[in-house]
């Protein structure tokens, strides 16, 4: 059994054994209560558990397989049903929603078969980068699942299982509601994997149990949501080799953050930690905004030897590194350039730690870091002397008018606000935004390791919906003109719930990251030129009353619409049109394009 393997069963254990205490709190508490037994359906059951996680939304399409159920979602007065073009761009919207919602899941509906594998391709790339969304199919009845009767959207041969069977490639749990009295039980397992564990499941609910009555006293007991512990032996071994580690680097530590920080509920724990310590901070591109970016020990972004020379030095060079939360995918770690050996390397993740070449299975860094930030605390002193290059990206002075990449991502830093919800695409947007300072309390949005062209406008819908719920500030989208061109439908979800974000499309004649990893004037990455600044009148949007739209071909032209109050305090949603060069590209995108071009290796053997 690998190392990896080993790991995720002992955090499964651990999972489990903490959700058959928190079963046997629960039926404690059914048998102590003395109130009249409730009943409810089965539906509804499932609607008021999301709703007392603080889930506001749920996207998806209807089907006949789910209709009955959306009865019970649209008859809640404290959840709404958002409704979307396709399965594809809910699971997207889903995974969107639950990235800005720290601790809340996103949840997409679709129908039996050609709905749910439609949903599949945003439920892998949830799973990718440790999202956690429910899944939830409305699938037949009971009796036909039984029997098997040669329904529509079955593949005609009987597999009843065949799309159960397939989810469990993408999801870390999975159910299905076929008995009315462990119904209850089994929701409350599967909503529980998800928040733990922080990736994806799989609920079906067939259309006869939707409207079965059960007793609703489960509902009296919240989900216990906690990590499981940490074995206390184990754990203060681990502590003790960590200050060890830290006393013989003689105080030269950096901290390291990535995803699984955010990922994972430690984002306070790991802001207490560098606040109280003092250590200089840094982030890899997938953890980009879980620190404070304005927060004066935070270096920037480490990205192997993509980074920029001040970060390259102080990272490689420490004598220690403390990685919390990393996810070491090749766009995280500059086509795996990573020059941080092992033996100088501590690594805290949400269910194991590993110290040089040591791995400690079930030591999760949820519990394990207050209790590292108090030991450490003592070395402030000496790891407040460490210098730290200061995050900054000045806008270049260049003697033209043309719109570069080089401009515009500093150019568009000084629009950023407080509060923001920044969503760049795969490619020359989320690798322009990179070295770009946000402000205080931002949420950077981008989906580096699973890269789904188009993800981002689904996932912007989400994250709007969220910032709703969390009270935050604008949202804004950079996006492709290829890109937008895969998933475009949802901007009409967007104006049909009045939601105001800002849609940068960079109009640079095709797929520019495709152009620097291989045929740069190949036609297969040509794309067709649509009429952008007609597109929100077309899906449902009426210009100048409830959208509006923006052509810029000059520095100065979008300067000035920066700078414009209106279009920055927007009280619609508003698409800009960035006319761009067809072959310009952030540096950092070349440099990985280039690194990634060498892995794959189109060259034809004599």
């Amino acid at each position: 059994m690998s190392s990896a393997t080993s790991q995720q069963a002992v955090a499964s254990l651990h999972t489990e054994v903490t959700r058959l205490r928190h079963e046997l709190q629960t039926l404690k508490g059914e048998h102590e209560s003395p109130a009249a037994e409730q009943t409810m359906y089965v539906g509804q059951y499932l609607v008021e558990r999301l709703v007392q996680l603080g889930i506001t939304k749920m996207f998806g399409v209807p089907g006949d397989f789910n209709l009955g159920f959306l009865d019970f979602v649209e008859d809640h007065p404290k959840i709404d049903w958002v409704g979307d073009c396709n399965e594809l761009n809910a699971a997207y919207a889903a995974d969107g929603y639950a990235r800005v919602n720290d601790g809340k899941i996103g949840v997409v509906l679709t129908t039996f078969g050609v709905g749910e594998l439609s949903a599949m391709n945003g439920i892998a790339g949830a799973f990718s980068e440790h999202i956690p969304v429910l899944h939830l199919v409305g699938v037949p009845s009971t009796s036909q699942q039984k029997d098997k009767p040669m329904l529509h959207h079955t593949l005609g041969d009987g597999r009843y299982d065949a799309y159960y069977l397939a989810s469990q490639q993408f999801t870390v749990a999975q159910g299905n509601l076929t008995n009315k009295d462990a119904a209850a039980a089994e929701i409350d397992r599967v909503l529980t994997e998800c928040l733990v564990m922080a990736r994806p499941v799989y609920l079906m609910l067939p259309t006869d149990v939707a409207y079965q009555r059960i007793s609703a006293k489960r509902l009296q007991t919240p989900l216990n949501l906690e990590p499981p512990a940490n074995d206390e032996e184990t754990e203060e071994f681990v502590l003790n080799e960590i200050i060890k580690l830290v006393e013989e680097a003689q105080h030269d530590a950096i901290l390291l953050i990535d995803a699984c920080a955010v990922r994972h509920g430690v984002k306070k724990e790991v802001e207490d930690l560098y606040k109280h310590t003092g250590f200089p901070v840094y982030s890899a591109p997938m953890g980009k905004s879980v620190v404070a970016e304005t927060y004066e020990r935070y270096g920037g972004i480490y990205v192997g030897s993509i980074s920029s020379p001040a970060v390259k030095d102080k990272v490689e060079n420490a004598k220690l590194i403390l990685s919390i939360g990393g996810l070491k995918s090749d766009f995280n770690t500059g086509n795996f350039t990573y020059h941080i050996p092992t033996q100088r390397t501590i690594e805290l993740h949400s269910d194991h730690t590993r110290i040089k070449f040591a791995t400690f299975p079930g030591i999760g860094m949820k519990r394990l870091l207050p209790k590292l930030t108090a030991r450490l605390q003592s070395f402030r002193a000496g790891a407040t002397a460490l210098e730290v290059p200061k995050f900054q990206f000045p806008v270049p002075k260049e003697d033209n008018e043309i719109i570069s990449q080089s401009w515009l991502w500093p150019r568009v830093g000084k629009f950023f606000q407080p509060k923001d919800i920044i969503v760049a695409e795969t490619g020359t947007s989320s690798f322009g935004v990179l070295d770009i300072p946000l402000p205080q309390d931002s949420i950077f949005v981008s989906q580096i390791l699973w890269g789904s062209i188009g993800w981002t406008v689904g996932a912007t819908l989400g994250a709007a919906f969220g910032g709703l719920d969390r009270n935050l500030n604008r949202t804004i989208l950079f996006i492709g003109d290829g890109s937008i061109q895969l998933t475009v439908q949802e901007l009409s979800v967007m104006i049909r719930w009045g939601l105001k974000p800002i849609i940068f499309v960079l109009n640079n004649s095709g797929y520019t990251i495709e152009r620097y990893l291989h045929g740069m004037t190949r036609k297969y990455n040509d794309i067709s030129n649509w009429k952008w600044t007609s597109l929100l009148d077309t899906l449902g949007g009426e210009e100048g009353k409830n959208c509006k739209s923006y052509t810029v071909r000059t520095k100065t032209e979008l300067s000035a619409l920066l700078d414009d109050p209106k279009f920055a305090n927007p009280d619609v949603i508003q698409l800009v049109e960035l006319i761009m060069e067809k072959n310009d590209a952030p540096r950092a995108l070349k440099v990985q394009a280039e690194l990634s071009g060498k892995t794959n290796r189109y060259v034809a053997e004599d």
